[in-house]
């Protein structure tokens, strides 16, 4: 009830301060109109005036359009791209005014039907005899008018993100060609995150395992050839203890793989596991209410555990806190997302260009993800990774 409630306050916010842009935009539409219709009829002087007036018109059409792209923004959750041209930020003010004008008009709608719908609450107190049935029924409209206009509210947010598109975002092919070129580029890292995972992978079993067993070899050789009983088990303890270092180090390396828990028992149960066999303390603030799907899970596992070795290797943290939470669908988008934080108390200055959180924004854009890092010098460090579920 009160993200709902947040929302709709936000949402409120959003068409109320749209309402006073519009006046803004109304009256530079008008300004701009007259100019344009007086140097249009003056004789003579028409292309250099006309050059200057729209030179005019465009920049003021290119500031309101950017208070506008920050309105929507912040109360409204619409993204609009910042590569525009002139043209489409004249037509866009000159068209979103009487849309800003509406979300005024269904604001006061609100007002309205509130006003009326709470007369059940307090009209009896002034009523007089023979009005109970014109209180009743003026409640009772009011409260179907309140339920029309929060309706609106939605409805004129949508309407505000796909005006603003239809002006201001880029047009289906370039659209198309965009994603395009995303997809592509997600492929590619894609296919250098599996190099580099096999590299990794490649790299733990020569160095660590193979080691061990080569000096497992090696111990059993030395008590194989030797001729005193004492030394030979002595040396044969020592190649017991050997071989379950070995297997340690295979499971480490089969963990970091893919850990069976993730399947077995669920994301916060592989988690938990990370938290546990970390060298510093570990808080897991997991606030999600289902399970996410397969691919999802995998990629927010392995964000969590490559960002929280980075914070023990290279940071000096002694404190990390890991959060996953749900991230809201936003008017006029189609599902929310998973949200995954990691933040350490370390020394800070990550590169997000390194080799392990390049790995990382990789996996997560194959999702449509994205990552952000966030280490100022002297910390902290936060690692935010955004997956978008269906």
């Amino acid at each position: 009830m009160g993200r709902w409630l947040r929302r709709g306050l936000r949402l409120a916010g959003g068409l109320l301060t749209g309402a006073g842009t519009a006046l803004v935009e109304l009256a530079c539409v008008a300004v701009a109109g007259l100019a344009l219709l007086c140097v249009r009829t003056w004789p003579g002087g028409w292309p250099a005036a006309r050059r200057c007036v729209l030179r005019t018109v465009t920049a003021g059409a290119r500031r309101l359009t950017e208070a506008e792209r920050r309105r929507l923004a912040r109360f409204m959750g619409h993204d609009i791209s910042a590569d525009y041209d002139d043209r489409g930020a004249r037509q866009y003010v000159a068209a979103r005014w009487s849309l800003g004008l509406l979300g005024g008009l269904v604001l006061l709608a609100v007002a309205v039907g509130a006003a009326y719908g709470s007369l059940l609450l307090w009209g009896w107190f002034i009523m007089r005899d023979g009005e109970w049935i014109t209180i009743t029924t003026s409640a009772i409209g009011g409260l179907f008018l309140l339920f029309l206009a929060l309706q609106g509210i939605v409805g004129v947010a949508i309407l505000e993100g796909q005006l603003a598109r239809h002006f201001l975002g880029p047009s289906h092919r370039d659209a198309l060609r965009r994603r395009i070129d995303e997809l592509s580029t997600s492929r590619a890292g894609v296919v250098n995150a599996v190099h580099d995972e096999r590299r990794r992978i490649e790299r733990d079993l020569h160095d660590g395992v193979q080691q061990r067993i080569v000096a497992l070899g090696m111990l059993l050789g030395r008590a194989r050839r030797s001729q005193d009983p004492d030394k030979a088990r002595a040396l044969l303890v020592q190649a017991h203890e050997e071989s379950r270092a070995a297997l340690t180090d295979l499971r480490e390396v089969a963990w970091r793989v893919y850990p069976t828990a993730l399947d077995e028992a669920g994301l916060r149960a592989a988690l938990e596991a990370v938290a546990e066999r970390s060298a510093v303390p570990v808080r897991l603030e997991y606030g999600l209410t289902a399970e996410p799907g397969e691919a999802v899970r995998t990629v927010a596992y392995f964000v969590v555990a490559e960002a929280v070795t980075n914070a023990i290797k290279h940071s000096g943290a002694e404190r990390v806190t890991v959060a996953l939470t749900w991230r809201e669908a936003e008017v006029g988008h189609v599902g929310g997302g998973l949200l995954v934080r990691v933040t350490d108390d370390g020394g800070g200055g990550a590169d997000p260009a390194g080799g392990g959180l390049l790995g990382l924004a990789r996996r997560v854009a194959a999702l449509d993800g994205r990552l952000r890092v966030v280490s100022p010098p002297g910390g902290p460090t936060t690692v935010s990774a955004e997956l978008p579920c269906a």
